[in-house]
């Protein structure tokens, strides 16, 4: 240990910045496969980014893991307090404070946002110069707040890090950093925090760096030239633009490190993070991550299907959900689109290696579900007994079971029984046939592109059988394929948007396709409306409970409509479709910045409601699908 005559503070496993809480192995383990795919995760873990999860006002270095912390801090008596714990706030995650995500880079080298608190509002804007972090915080009103500027080393971090001639200084195995303000920080100021830190005044323009001295002239000039940098990429996408800067900055705001793991992953929003102990990867989710971000960021892109295509568990499929200290879904897993994603990325990027990482894994995945949730030929969402050693939510149960469908309180499933003996619910569900056949098709490409024939055989004879059954679930009358009890043979007349999902399949004719179109989707009875889908029938009682998977507008269920749709001639009705969704984000967009898990089926609000986050990525997927229409996705053009 190096000598020094200075107090310095040395973090321990027993210290950790801002409650970040204490982590435990996992039970799953990750078989990384190929070197390109070590490799790239080592290449995203670099830098300065906001990689730790708790408070979008961190800046940390990867790897070394050496963190600078902004927060603020109110010292009267009358009003005291200390904000350092801050992220978007949503229904169920209620703050005082209010946070706006603005524009950002990808890997962190510009990042923005507005902090309001009470009647006090700043702004802070940050950006990488070669190895040096640049902080700018610019007061929107008068502040009488404090800005408290902490510095630690994360996560069990090799280094030192304390005070030294009155500067902040970090010694790290690799570098020594130093913290500057722009600037005198108070003295003997007391604050609430285990880090050394600096407390600033908030009256005027204050900037916050590493490396040489720099002016605040020179800060906001580099603030604005990297600011200047983002715009440029948001505009080249023209009448788009706005959608895009939508998409993308989602999706690199809930980009974290997972110290656990050491990786880079993109879970649904910084909020449920916190909720779960660290991080929560849901199957589906993570796979429309993947595919929102192949149009701009191959590495995230790759990152993030090949995660939760890791957590596969020892039953060899894929969890519903994976999140710290062993905590996962060990009894069901989640609709089955992971192959699906990999082969758009390959048609991309065109890399085999990528296949290679998961082809196994996923057909594991493939054949457990005929293995598992097949009765008489029909698939049914279901949950499997387990251990009561293992941490899971729910299991052999109707809950279990609809959370496999990831439709949690879906109608489709009220006064479904639960089959202890078969581990299903009873009822051969449309949704989950459409999606099974649907990843049947892209493992069987996935195989001709590996060489692996007899698999492909195997696999195109299961899309045979199941698309077969799938067809005897087509109503005439109705004019729409139906769910079907499976203890009592009868029709469920229920109808959702996962009703269209044999599109996916390629398995309705193109007369039937236009059938469910002219009946269903251009229905004002059912599916349509200013805003559409909602997640179930309008004229179904439980369309008027506007909660959650009961009458909400869900961006998944359209997405998969939409992508049904483009295997047959429906010009009409999927440019309607694609409009009215990017209509539905730009809505709450443009009101808030705000992207939501869910959507008012009549007013599209998301802000109605408690349990519909405000900032969670598949929203997104609203306005994806013009991306795909204008050909974005095409070529690698515009992919940085």
């Amino acid at each position: 240990m190096m000598k020094m005559n200075t107090k310095w503070l040395l973090i321990t496993a027993g210290i950790i910045l801002m409650n970040m809480g204490i982590s435990f192995s996992q039970t799953n383990t990750r078989n990384i496969k190929t070197k390109e795919y070590a490799e790239l995760q080592k290449h995203v873990c670099t830098g300065w980014n906001t990689w730790y999860n708790n408070n979008v006002m961190s800046h940390t270095l990867l790897p070394e893991k050496f963190c600078i912390s902004l927060g603020i801090a109110q010292f009267r008596r009358e009003d005291r307090f200390y904000l350092n714990s801050i992220v978007n706030s949503s229904g169920f995650n209620k703050k005082k404070e209010s946070v706006k995500l603005g524009l950002r880079s990808d890997d962190g080298s510009y990042t923005s946002l507005k902090l309001k608190y009470k009647d006090e509002e700043i702004e802070i804007q940050s950006a990488v110069d070669g190895e040096d972090e640049i902080i700018l915080v610019t007061p929107i009103t008068a502040c009488k707040s404090k800005l408290i500027v902490e510095a630690a080393i994360l996560w069990n971090g090799m280094g030192m890090v304390g005070m030294k001639n009155n500067q902040i200084t970090a010694e790290l195995p690799s570098r020594t950093i130093i913290i500057h303000t722009i600037g005198q920080p108070f003295e003997k100021t007391f604050t609430n925090t285990f880090s050394p830190n600096y407390v600033l005044s908030l009256e005027k323009e204050t900037g916050v760096y590493t490396g040489r001295a720099r002016t605040i002239e020179e800060v906001k000039a580099l603030i604005s030239a990297k600011k200047a940098v983002q715009l440029l990429r948001i505009n080249c996408y023209n009448d788009l633009s706005e959608s895009f800067k939508a998409m993308q900055t989602i999706l690199a705001w809930n980009t974290i490190y997972d110290p656990i793991n050491d990786r880079a992953i993109t879970p649904v929003s910084r909020a449920w993070n916190i909720n779960w102990g660290g991080y929560v990867m849901f199957c589906w989710d993570s796979y429309f991550a993947s595919y929102m971000s192949s149009m701009f960021n191959k590495n995230l892109a790759y990152i993030n299907a090949i995660e939760i295509t890791k957590a596969i568990t020892p039953g060899g499929f894929i969890p519903n959900y994976e999140s710290p200290n062993g905590n996962t879904s060990w009894d069901r897993s989640q609709p089955p689109i992971g192959s699906t994603i990999f082969i758009e990325l390959y048609k991309k990027y065109k890399e085999k290696w990528l296949l290679k990482e998961v082809y196994d894994d996923l057909l594991k995945w493939n054949r457990w579900w005929p293995k598992n949730r097949d009765v008489n030929g029909f698939l049914a969402w279901g949950s499997n007994e387990v251990s009561k050693e293992l941490i899971t939510i729910e299991n052999n149960n109707i809950q279990a079971a609809k959370y496999e469908s990831g439709l949690d309180n879906s109608p489709m499933y009220d006064s479904v029984p639960f089959n202890k003996q078969k581990n299903v619910m009873e009822l051969a569900d449309v949704g989950l046939m459409s999606m099974y056949i649907m990843d049947c098709h892209s493992m069987e490409e996935m195989a001709l592109l590996l060489g692996k024939t007899n698999d492909a055989k195997e696999l195109r004879d299961r899309s045979t059988k199941y698309t077969q059954k799938l067809a005897t679930l087509w109503d005439e009358q109705k004019g729409i394929f139906l769910n079907k009890r499976l203890d009592t043979d009868e029709k469920s007349y229920r109808i959702s948007p996962t009703n269209f999902y044999p599109m996916l399949a390629k398995a309705c004719t193109q007369e039937q396709a236009e059938i469910m179109m002219k009946m269903h989707y251009f229905n004002p009875n059912e599916f349509y409306g200013e805003y559409v889908m909602p997640s179930i029938a309008r004229n179904d009682p439980a369309f008027k409970d506007n909660n959650y998977w009961r009458g909400r507008i869900w961006a998944p269920m359209n997405f998969l409509v939409y992508m049904g749709m483009k295997n047959y001639n429906l010009p009409e009705a999927k440019a309607d479709l694609v409009q009215r969704s990017n209509a539905l984000l730009m809505k709450s967009w443009k009101e808030s910045a705000s992207i939501f898990e869910n959507y008012n089926g009549v007013t599209g609000q998301g802000n109605d409601v408690s349990n519909a986050d405000g900032f969670y990525h598949w929203g997104a997927l609203l306005s994806f699908m013009s991306f795909l229409e204008k050909g974005y996705m095409e070529s690698l053009k515009n992919t940085k």
